[in-house]
């Protein structure tokens, strides 16, 4: 329960600070910790991170900071790319997905230190203070998010604000506010593709888990909102971005490791001839 409880506040401070990073690290919880089946982990991570990704964004709409007209170009074509992405997911044993999730989790480690160079904010503040955004853009940037969040079940957070911000022209508050909206909208269309594969194999989420860390990861989100604005949001990016590297590695270690062992011609019985 331990695990749970702080996998859980972890997931939603990350989701509150950053609008990102809470199925980066939900998946591995999910595996590593709580020793949950790969493909049903995924499932889970969707239900869990969506559910968290909608009531965090509860406080942004009444502020008036979500960006309406970005998060249904966005999140429609995403919705679309969610369910094929989901839909491919089911051709494919699970260490497949765990092994593109540590390539994914690799790439949020980069995006999420190239956020936090100032060099590279300002940049971003000056192409979002830039013309119009592409409605092509946003559509197709939002179908490619959708199929990375089908297939491994990440919300895909790390990429969708820095989307918002260079081709939706958002500020980095209101890309964040409204990058929870689009991480519902995938994460939702998500579970409902990957809980139909579970059922044909008769297999299922465990709903009770799952609700804890949506509580908990509530809680979290909110008070990650609260403290996001008094935090070093350089410092804690970096260093966050580091902590997924090294989950990513091990990843790809034990994965890689076990994806050996399957292949492993069987040993010869003792005596044979």
């Amino acid at each position: 329960m331990i695990y749970v409880i702080f996998g859980a506040l972890v997931i939603g401070l990350s989701l509150g600070v950053f609008g990102s990073g809470g199925s980066i690290l939900t998946v591995p919880v999910l595996i590593y910790l709580l020793h949950h089946e790969d493909k049903v982990a995924i499932a889970e991570s969707l239900g869990i991170v969506g559910s968290i990704a909608l009531v965090g964004c509860i406080p942004y709409a009444v502020d008036r900071l979500v960006d309406w007209r970005m998060a249904l170009l966005f999140g429609v074509p995403g919705m679309a790319g969610t369910f094929i992405g989901a839909w491919i997911a089911g051709f494919v044993p699970g260490y497949v997905q765990l092994l593109v999730f540590a390539l994914v989790m690799a790439a949020a480690a980069a995006s999420m230190w190239m956020r936090s160079s100032p060099h590279e904010t300002g940049a971003q503040d000056e192409e979002a203070a830039r013309g119009r955004s592409s409605v092509a853009a946003a559509s197709a940037q939002g179908v490619g998010v959708g199929l990375m969040t089908g297939f491994v079940g990440v919300g895909g957070g790390f990429l969708i604000v820095p989307a918002l911000v260079l081709v939706g022209r958002l500020p980095m508050r209101h890309a964040v506010a409204t990058s929870l909206v689009i991480i519902a909208m995938n994460a939702a269309t998500g579970l409902v593709r990957h809980h139909h594969v579970l059922t044909d194999a008769g297999a299922s989420p465990a709903w009770g888990v799952m609700g804890v860390f949506v509580v908990l990861g509530i809680v979290g989100s909110y008070v990650g909102r609260a403290v996001q604005s008094k935090v070093n949001q350089r410092a804690l990016q970096r260093g966050f971005a580091v902590f997924l590297v090294a989950m990513a590695a091990f990843i790809l270690i034990k994965e890689t490791g076990g994806l050996l062992r399957t292949h492993e011609p069987p040993a010869e019985a003792e005596g044979s001839t």
